[in-house]
């Protein structure tokens, strides 16, 4: 049990079971006059019982038949929540159809296939033990009309009839409850749960209804798709029959609930506390009610009345105790137990038989303050036994109050309904027992209301004007009114704009956001008021141009009411030049200190011209006013006379006074002086005063001059003072200042931190104590702790190097701190020395500490050199930091295609003192990525990545420029576009470009007009080749041209910029139209026309020519045309002396145009595949004369040439 407590703790949390504390309490509090008891208490430990192994048959339902999947969750204490889920933890959905009833079984009105599954999982949460206790996952198999059919149909023959019948809609059946009626019993003020789940098909819906009367409303609810009916804090009226309706389209069935609400006692009349004096009567009263009827039996001080000690003056009726003539000596505490069998009610009364003269509890000569007309309560709280009689009077020698104007209450309060000016005055009460009598007195003043005199009035403003609002008060002369402006019922706009005088509201510059209801509030101690009116913004009317200026200074300053600490300035304002006057700027001259400096005094609104100004003693003032708009500042006002202020003793004393010893013998004490004026008068000097702090010694004082600083000297080192300073001049001292607490000088810390101790956490960190030095060697004020610690040497390398402290400062009385940012694998030392204000005391004596090892830093290089077709070798340099001892390096690399995609991995572990590696059965024309990193016996460190590429073979080289002979570096890593170049005519241009990289790349080529904003034009390239010619192009136009390769994001060369050539349409036209042209056009067709004549006649004799007679059969030359699809010119040379041929006309021996045969009418006559492109795209052959033409395969598509192609290539 707590101590001075009736708590009773009991804690298992340290041992014990809570099984042995299982039982039933009851507290009993006892003294000289009785005993009390409390309710019993029952404490029982909740439990979370483990599911009972069960073997769960899998369930195999027909399609729409009904299923109940049950629960059955182990008792527990208190029961658990039951919900079920899968096994991903989701609940399982519920429907109409299918939900969990009140038991936690899983009900389905009728299955369907989606309700297959294997993971129906009834889960049961303890929540006092926050537990969750899950059941064996059931198994659910819907067999539906088509898959049983299918299966029939699998075991019959052909001739037998067979199939399931379909699915058949049914009427509704009860689930649960079963039976047409049950009965269901619930105690007064819980919730009734009445449930009815039904099976059908369709879904059946459920309908409640209670026979004889009506649901009640407000406390009915339905639940559950409206298969439990819910009704809270049931009573006696609720019993009744309750009927569920279950209905679908093929009928309905019902259940009957009949429910009887029993209740538990509950108390009508619990017993009191009485007090009684000797010889009076009284009786306790206990009635309580229930449904059985509860039985009522009592107790005194906690034992039944019956064994109790018998009291002649108690009598015990049923639930009726009688006192009569009762003594001191029947004081007791008497309980009521009312009980039946679904609980019992206990209740403590105390009888207190005691004699006590009467006593006034409220104070004496309290004061009551209320407004006239108003109700005032005058309190007069007693006690006494026998119960005092109260009676008031007013005055001192007034008679007793009686009548209708007063009334009397039982606590002894006497209420004035409606009291006036003249019910002010002195009222007494007066209490009286046959032991006593007492009296006290109080006060009531009756104050008058506060009333608005003068209410604001509605007004209508126009735009950028000024308007205000008055709101004039009378008010009770002893109550101070508060003032306060609302808009709209909100706080007024935080805008200098609206200003609040003492009677009024002025809104200066009114704009359309001012329009609103304004509010006038004032509020007393005792009473409120308030009144509103309505302010509507008008535009203004339209006005000739105005200019607006500076105001005009003001004029005709005026001295009045000169006091010794105050006077009033006025003065009549200056034009304010058509832009209103916001505010007036007050600025005072002293003449006596600071002649010919105007300083700030104070500003007031633009609305005021008089000013109540406060002073200074021993200051020859001179005022002049400052006028401000919205444009600017007035000149000065003329200055006002002088007015010579008497002098007088400071006000206020040095502020900021300090004292802080500059070396360890002495104590400067410092102050901030007073300022001008603030020394009142002439003379103004300083006592500066100091005593040792916690001794009782004498102030020493010394007066000194007008400074600011005064140094004590032989004081001890560091040791606290009291500080004061106070101003004087030639009439006298200021107001005793205040005390502050100073320290001597500071001197070096004395000793050094003992016992320091480190302990390494990890590689990098170490966590360092020590003992903090006692206070007194200190010498100052404690800043912290500096740990200066650096790196002896690495114990990997055994090397030494320039030591590099380092510091690390740890604020206040700390005793320990971290070093982060260690160097593994290292030696370190370090010491500790303590700071005050002074500086760093001794250091303690170094303590060496080791780190461990930790991983290493990445390899410092990876170099990737001699690539050969299946090989690559690797060079590495060691890691910079080692960290420790180096036990392995780690290769694994891992090829890459031409998609970027990641192949398998490999991993090669290198002992440590190897440098370099060869790398050797590798894929040719392969890149690979490889990751490189070091270990240690801790660990991996971080690796170093490179990509490498394994040369190509010889027979993928063909066509492609190989590379260098004997280059021995690394192929780039990422494929590449690179000496894009263009050739441009008029209207076409042939763009050309080499390309590094694997193979089989596609491409594509973008253009634009140089300059232009429009998006790229996009053109794909056929096959794998390295030009492209580009149509359709304008004459005389900039364009911009690059390369892409397909299926590489961002995989483009630079950009390169072209020109095609000026059009030359009229010169065409005018060659097209002479004569000499026409002619030469006749005899070109003429010699095609016996060109083709001479090779049909040799066809139809079997015979084939090379290209060399061909040649000499046709001495002069003739344009060639164009390739349709890059416009380049074909060439070929001669096998002997390789010289290049004369451009012309030629077409295939056999006199046919075949698509698939012209791909290029050259490699007719060509060797074999031999021929290559140059890199401005023009195609390189080699020829030779042959008997018969060799099938080849086609490379370029091209049209064979017609005389119409020579006519116009010619052109």
């Amino acid at each position: 049990m707590k101590p001075n407590s009736g708590t009773l703790v009991i804690n298992i949390m340290n041992g014990g079971k809570a099984e042995a504390y299982e039982g039933i309490y009851q507290c009993t509090a006892r003294n000289e006059r009785g005993a009390a008891i409390s309710n019993n208490i029952v404490i029982r430990p909740s439990r979370s019982p483990l599911w009972t192994k069960e073997k769960l048959e899998p369930n195999q339902v027909r399609e729409g038949d009904s299923l109940v999947l049950h629960c059955r969750p182990p008792v527990g204490l208190p029961p658990p929540i039951i919900f079920w889920m899968d096994n991903a933890f989701q609940r399982l959905p519920q429907s109409e159809r299918v939900s969990q009833g009140l038991n936690g079984d899983l009900y389905f009105s009728n299955v369907q296939p989606e309700d297959t599954r294997e993971d129906y999982i009834c889960y049961a949460r303890f929540n006092h033990t926050q537990t969750i206790q899950q059941k064996q996952p059931i198994s659910v198999k819907v067999l539906s009309m088509d898959s049983l059919n299918d299966t029939i149909a699998a075991n019959l023959s052909d001739t037998d009839i067979y199939g399931a019948k379909p699915v058949t809609e049914r009427q509704p059946v009860l689930l649960t409850p079963t039976g047409s009626t049950s009965n269901k019993v619930e105690l007064r003020g819980n919730v009734l749960l009445l449930e009815c789940i039904a099976a059908g098909l369709p879904t059946p819906v459920i309908r409640w209804i209670k026979e004889g009367g009506e649901l009640p409303a407000n406390r009915t609810f339905f639940e559950n798709f409206k298969k439990t009916l819910k009704i809270i804090d049931v009573s006696e009226a609720d019993s009744g029959n309750y009927k569920c309706i279950a209905r679908n389209i093929l009928g309905s069935t019902h259940h009957v609930i009949s429910v009887t609400v029993k209740a538990a006692p509950y108390w009508i009349t619990a017993p009191r506390n009485l007090v009684l004096s000797p010889g009076e009567d009284g009786m306790l009263i206990c009635r309580a009610n229930g449904n059985p009827k509860p039985h009522i039996s009592w107790l005194t001080n906690g034992v039944p009345i019956a064994i109790a000690p018998e009291d002649p003056s108690r009598k015990v009726d049923g639930d009726t105790i009688i006192f009569s003539d009762v003594q001191e000596r029947s004081s007791a505490v008497y309980q009521c137990n009312a009980s039946n069998e679904y609980g019992y009610l206990l209740a403590n009364a105390f009888v207190n038989v005691l004699a006590e003269p009467p006593r006034i509890l409220t104070p004496a000569s309290k004061l009551y303050q209320v407004i006239a007309n108003t109700p005032a309560l005058l309190d007069c709280a007693y006690f006494g036994s026998p119960k005092p009689e109260i009676e008031w009077f007013k005055g001192v020698k007034g008679s007793i109050l009686r009548g209708n104007e007063y009334v009397f209450h039982d606590n002894g309060t006497l209420e004035i309904p409606v009291a006036q000016k003249d019910s002010t005055g002195t009222y007494t009460c007066v209490a009286r027992n046959k032991l006593g009598k007492i009296q006290n007195e109080v006060q009531l003043e009756v104050k008058d209301p506060t009333m608005i005199i003068k209410q604001p009035e509605y007004k209508v403003i126009q735009r950028a004007g000024q308007v205000s609002f008055e709101c004039t008060i009378k008010h009770d002369p002893t109550l101070i009114p508060t003032v306060i402006w609302l808009k709209d019922n909100g706080e007024l706009p935080d805008d200098e704009r609206f200003l609040v005088g003492k009677d009024n509201l002025t809104i200066m510059n009114v704009t359309d956001k001012d329009d609103g209801t304004y509010t006038c509030i004032i509020n007393t101690t005792l009473d409120s008021v308030s009144a509103s009116a309505v302010l509507t913004v008008v535009a203004a009317p339209p006005t000739p141009a105005i200019i607006y200026a500076r105001p005009n200074p003001p004029f005709d300053l005026e001295l009045t009411g000169q006091l010794e600490r105050s006077i009033e300035l006025s003065w009549i304002p200056g034009d304010e030049n058509n832009s209103p006057i916001t505010n007036f700027v007050i600025e005072y001259e002293d003449g006596l200190h600071e002649p010919g400096v105007w300083h700030y005094q104070t500003e007031v609104p633009g609305t005021q011209t008089t000013v109540q100004l406060k002073l200074s003693p021993y200051v020859n003032y001179s005022f002049r006013v400052i006028a401000v708009n919205e444009i600017g500042r007035s000149q000065p006002s003329e200055p006002s006379e002088q007015y010579l202020t008497k002098a007088a003793n400071p006000d206020e004393n040095p502020s900021n006074v300090q004292g802080i010893g500059s070396e360890p013998d002495n104590l400067v004490i410092t102050w901030e002086s007073l300022k001008g004026f603030q020394s009142n008068g002439p003379g103004l000097q300083y006592k500066v005063s100091w005593r040792q702090k916690d001794f009782d010694d004498e102030w020493t004082s010394v007066i000194v001059a007008n400074v600011s600083k005064y140094i004590v000297s032989g004081t001890p080192t560091f040791v606290p003072y009291e500080i004061k300073v106070q101003a004087l001049n030639d009439l006298g001292y200021a107001p005793e200042p205040s005390e502050v607490i100073g320290h001597s000088g500071e001197d070096l810390p004395m000793v050094a931190p003992s016992n320091v101790q480190v302990h390494v956490l990890n590689s990098t960190l170490a966590k360092v104590h020590w003992d903090p030095v006692p206070l007194k060697t200190v010498r100052g004020h404690l800043q912290g702790y500096k740990v200066y610690y650096w790196k002896v040497q690495s114990l990997s390398r055994r090397s030494r190097r320039h030591v590099e402290k380092k510091i690390l400062t740890f604020r206040g009385n700390k005793t320990f701190g971290m070093l982060p940012g260690l160097e593994p694998y290292s030696s370190y030392k370090l010491n500790v020395r303590v700071v005050n204000g002074k500086g760093e005391g001794p250091a303690s004596p170094d303590k060496v500490f080791k780190t461990p090892e930790g991983v290493p830093s990445s390899p410092s290089f990876l170099k990737i050199t001699n690539p050969t077709l299946d090989s690559l070798t690797l060079e590495w340099g060691s890691p910079t930091h080692p960290n420790g001892v180096l036990t392995s390096y780690i290769l694994k690399f891992q090829p890459i295609n031409n998609t970027h995609e990641l192949g398998p991995l490999v991993e090669i572990r290198i002992p440590a003192n190897e440098s370099s590696l060869i790398l050797k059965n590798l894929n040719y024309s392969t890149r690979y990525k490889f990751y490189f990193n070091a270990q240690t016996s801790v660990g991996s460190g971080s690796q170093i990545t490179e990509e490498a590429v394994t040369i190509m073979d010889e027979g993928k080289m063909a066509g492609i420029l190989r590379p260098a002979v004997g280059a021995g570096k690394v192929q780039p890593l990422y494929p590449r576009i690179r000496n894009v170049t263009t050739a441009a005519a008029e209207t076409y241009a042939n763009i050309s470009w080499e390309y590094e990289g694997p193979d089989h790349a596609s491409f594509y080529v973008e253009y634009g007009v140089a300059g232009s904003k429009e998006d790229w034009k996009k053109e794909i390239v056929n096959g794998s080749r390295s030009f492209f010619v580009l149509k359709g192009l304008t004459p005389g136009t900039a364009y911009k041209v690059r390369v892409g390769a397909e299926g590489l994001s961002g995989f483009k060369s630079s950009e390169d910029v072209f020109e095609t050539g000026p059009a030359m349409a009229s010169r065409q036209v005018d060659i097209a139209t002479q004569g000499w042209f026409i002619g030469l056009m006749c005899a070109v067709a003429l010699l095609i026309l016996i060109l083709l004549i001479v090779c049909f006649i040799r066809r139809n004799k079997g015979g084939k020519y090379p290209v060399k007679e061909k040649e000499d059969a046709h001495a002069d030359p003739e344009i060639q045309p164009m390739k349709e699809d890059d416009g380049t010119f074909g060439e070929y040379s001669d096998a002997e002396d390789h010289k290049p041929l004369k451009k012309g006309s030629r077409t295939p021996s056999d006199r046919t145009v075949k698509k698939e045969d012209s791909d290029d009418s050259l490699v007719d006559y060509g060797e074999g595949v031999n021929g290559q492109f140059n890199e401005d795209g023009s195609f390189i052959g080699q020829y030779s004369g042959k008997k018969e033409k060799e099938p080849v395969e086609g490379n370029e598509s091209s049209e064979a040439p017609s005389p119409v192609n020579a006519m116009n290539s010619f052109v």
